[in-house]
């Protein structure tokens, strides 16, 4: 009686040990030449689509082109749910519609659909992994800076510096991996901080496209130092608006992928914290340098 009461409690007591195991969902992430990162997803159970994981948004857009040629459902927008497999996980969520979305891709999925996880983005194994709870390791690598998020609605946002001709401005970021291009500065952000925009070398004058395909002017300077937590990155080509903002509604830079792709990142979106550790890609060219020659 002793010996199966033994083999009881032991059978009993691995499920209680087994939830107590970190999980971890990995999923492989490609980056192109244009700062675009994505990775295959199946929606509603019949269609696989290339997905650009896109923190400066919420919820799951698609494309005008694939909602109305390529999908094999005819999904209801904005009020009905569906499903979307991301790895070995089943998410639920609403659809949206725009115009463009990032190279190679058939749309965006937001940082919203990892809510109470931790999401790690490592360049250097191309790998997305959704992770349970924060490796223990990370906290202890010195090599990692922290920010902390901010939130307005729902997006989330970080404070990083930016340096020109001895001037420090210290402001907040929408940290936006959907955004291919390095940093979109918000002129009357700048003008608040007095920031010395006519000393930053004149690189060019260029419209950007939106998700809606609306047309962005912004000039292209070189920003002598930006500072991410404990790291400088320096002599950056950026982007900054002339008439629209970067975020309506709120004075804010914008932080984009051709700077965050130099960081194996960590999402604690548990503790709202992001994690930076230098990649392979930091000391990469910019695509402005390089059509530049420099």
């Amino acid at each position: 009686m002793k010996r199966n009461l033994l083999i009881a409690f032991v059978l009993m007591s691995i499920p209680i040990f087994a939830q107590n195991i970190p999980l971890r969902d990995t999923i492989s992430l490609t980056i192109n030449d244009h700062n675009t990162i994505f990775i295959k997803a199946i929606f509603n159970e019949k269609d696989t689509l290339n997905l650009n994981f896109d923190t400066g948004t919420t919820e799951l857009i698609l494309t005008n082109d694939v909602l109305n040629n390529t999908l094999k459902s005819k999904p209801k927008l904005y009020s009905t749910f569906y499903n979307l497999k991301i790895g070995a996980t089943n998410y639920k969520t609403k659809v949206y519609d725009a115009e463009l979305a990032g190279h190679e891709t058939d749309g965006r999925f937001g940082w919203d659909f990892f809510k109470g996880k931790v999401v790690e983005l490592n360049y250097d194994n191309h790998s997305m992994i959704v992770h349970s709870e924060l490796p223990k390791y990370v906290p202890l690598d010195s090599k990692f800076t922290t920010l902390k998020m901010e939130f307005w609605k729902d997006l989330f946002l970080v404070s990083s510096e930016i340096k020109e001709n001895g001037i420090v401005n210290t402001a907040l970021f929408l940290f936006d991996t959907g955004f291919d291009r390095t940093v979109l500065l918000d002129n009357d952000l700048l003008k608040e901080g007095n920031f010395p925009t006519n000393k930053m070398e004149f690189v060019k004058k260029v419209i950007m496209k939106g998700a809606q395909g609306n047309e962005i002017p912004v000039i292209t300077s070189n920003l002598k130092t930006l500072k991410i937590g404990k790291y400088k990155v320096k002599n950056i080509p950026v982007q900054t608006t002339i008439s629209q903002k970067p975020l309506r509604d709120k004075n804010v830079h914008l932080l984009g992928n051709e700077i965050l792709k130099r960081f194996n990142l960590f999402l604690d979106f548990q503790k709202n914290v992001v994690y930076l550790k230098p990649n392979h890609l930091f000391n990469d060219k910019y695509i402005d340098q390089k059509k530049n020659g420099i």
